[in-house]
């Protein structure tokens, strides 16, 4: 009798213990999946790490290491064109510039006098029409001729940028202008790809009178509609052309065989906010590799250095960059794990970075996407000052492998037109700090018909200078400002639906399901055992 009253006790006790453990486990297999979410196991994809401030570096004023020319520099070629563009370009009619232009004015007696942007590019030659242009830095060689640092543009793309920004013509057939002409610009040379590491014996510097590579010497009479000078010089019936070698527009970093690397980058981005160089910096120069979760020790440095400037009230600018077959575009079905990153736009607590749309208002094919797009401008058919050294005029060709002709476009080309948008504002609201003129620029663009007025083609949309220079924010009195109503006709929306709450939630009911059907089980089988128990004692 007591053996059997001692077996049924053990046997109970075992079953409890069963039970006890298998709830256990099942509520532990469902808070692991949930525990997982809250961690970066995906890594660093859409959203950057935290700024790690550690990783500031200091301006060292010179470049990282040796380089040498590679090519030849931009020159002027005899092409037999004698064509003079009067039109204003597109961009310019779609933004209304004119007008954004005059309300500065009028409000402030010059078109963005006092105002710096600083240009981290290739560099920028001296033209006429650059009447505000200053020595900022050199970080690829020391300039030819005797320049001051900065002012030397291998390439022919630092200048084609300042213009957007600051030129003005002194011709009245030109139909050119800057965004903002009595800006001035200040100029640091950060990149070539006319230049490249020198591991070898020191390299006497290129000079603009070299010969000229297959790459930048286009040949006679290849079709090109550039326009004479419009000043001193060369007139109305002069042939002498420029012929920029270039590749869609965008300059990229860390190119191997080229000049210019992130630390620099960073460095300039530092040295600019230490010494209080600039209200807005603009970088049409990029760093794109391919999304891996991780974020690099380059990206790191001009993180901080981003994020420094910004804090110091800087406004900067960056191109969202331009798609290539080293660049992907991000067209993959979810768009918070792009498959291509790019840096700085990457930073966009810090950086409004900006696509380009073309003459019909789209979206231009080789804008890069992402979440990081802040805004959008005009990046094709681009029309800038000549960037050859000793030009007048302007250009609105570009020269690809020698002998190709094709027009000037990229995102490089959009983002000046966002900086020269934000001296103007700078300009006309003195007292709004670099958020705020960030914020004032995103809240008065023309908003995609997109959920909250964004989407990752155009950010918060193309910008509006007019109404960037007179809309009154609620957001600058203290009011939130209102979020643009998502459009009564929507595409369908895209496959990038997160399973994994989904899968937590049934992985869960299907736990608790399990672990219900055992309790049953186990009792059942206690009450089966009791009368043969009961039988026992008696």
């Amino acid at each position: 009798m007591a053996v059997g009253r001692r077996f049924g006790a053990t046997r109970r006790t075992t079953t409890a213990l069963l039970t006890g453990t298998i709830g256990f486990l099942s509520s532990v297999a469902v808070a692991v999946p949930v525990w997982a979410q809250q961690a970066p196991a995906d890594g660093y994809f859409a959203t950057p790490p935290p700024v790690d401030m550690s990783k500031l570096i200091p301006d060292s004023g010179q470049p990282d290491k040796k380089y040498k020319p590679s090519k030849a520099c931009v020159q002027r070629s005899t092409l037999g064109q004698n064509v003079i563009l009067k039109n204003r370009p597109w961009g310019q009619e779609y933004l209304q510039i004119s007008k954004a232009q005059e309300i500065v004015k009028a409000a402030t007696g010059s078109i963005g006098n006092g105002v710096k942007v600083a240009v981290i590019d290739t560099g920028v030659t001296r033209h006429p029409w650059l009447r505000n242009l200053q020595s900022g830095g050199e970080y690829v060689a020391t300039p030819t001729n005797g320049q001051p640092k900065g002012l030397e543009d291998c390439d022919g793309h630092g200048t084609e940028v300042a213009g957007i920004i600051a030129a003005k013509p002194d011709n009245p057939e030109v139909g050119f202008i800057g965004m903002a002409p009595d800006a001035t610009i200040v100029s640091y040379r950060q990149l070539s790809e006319n230049y490249e590491p020198d591991t070898s014996t020191p390299t006497p510097p290129a000079t603009s009178s070299g010969t000229p590579s297959s790459s930048t010497n286009p040949p006679t009479g290849s079709g090109s509609s550039l326009p004479p000078s419009g000043g001193g010089g060369a007139g109305p019936g002069d042939g002498d052309q420029t012929s920029p070698g270039q590749t869609n527009g965008g300059r990229q970093l860390e190119k191997a065989g080229t000049a210019g690397t992130l630390k620099t980058l960073a460095e300039i981005i530092r040295g600019i906010a230490d010494r209080k160089d600039a209200d807005v910096i603009n970088m049409s120069v990029d760093n794109c590799r391919t999304a891996t979760g991780s974020i690099t020790e380059g990206e790191q440095q001009v993180q901080a250095a981003v994020h420094y400037a910004a804090q110091a009230g800087i406004v900067i600018v960056a191109a969202a960059g331009n798609a290539t077959d080293t660049c992907p575009q991000n067209d993959q079905p979810d768009a918070k794990k792009p498959k291509t990153i790019v840096t700085p736009p990457w930073f966009a607590d810090d950086v409004l970075s900006v696509g380009a749309i073309d003459e019909f208002g789209s979206v231009a094919s080789f804008s890069v996407h992402g979440p990081w797009v802040g805004v959008a401008a005009p990046g094709t058919k681009i029309i800038s000052l000549d960037p050859a050294e000793g030009s007048n005029s302007l250009a609105n060709l570009t020269f690809e492998s020698g002998d190709k002709a094709s027009e000037i476009q990229g995102t490089s080309f959009a983002a000046p037109y966002v900086a020269g948008l934000a001296a103007l504002v700078k300009a006309k609201f003195p007292n709004l700090d670099a958020k705020g003129i960030i914020n004032r620029i995103k809240e008065t663009a023309q908003h995609p018909a997109a959920p909250g007025g964004r989407d990752n083609f155009v950010g918060y949309g193309v910008i509006d200078p007019v109404a960037a220079l007179t809309q009154s924010l609620p957001s600058e009195v203290g009011n939130q400002a209102p979020i643009p109503p998502p459009q009564l006709a929507q595409l369908p929306p895209a496959n990038d639906r997160n399973s994994t709450p989904m899968i937590v939630a049934l992985a869960g009911t299907g736990g608790g399901v399990v672990a219900l059907l055992i309790t049953l089980f186990v009792m059942r089988t206690i009450r089966r055992n009791r009368p043969a128990e009961t039988a026992s004692r008696r």
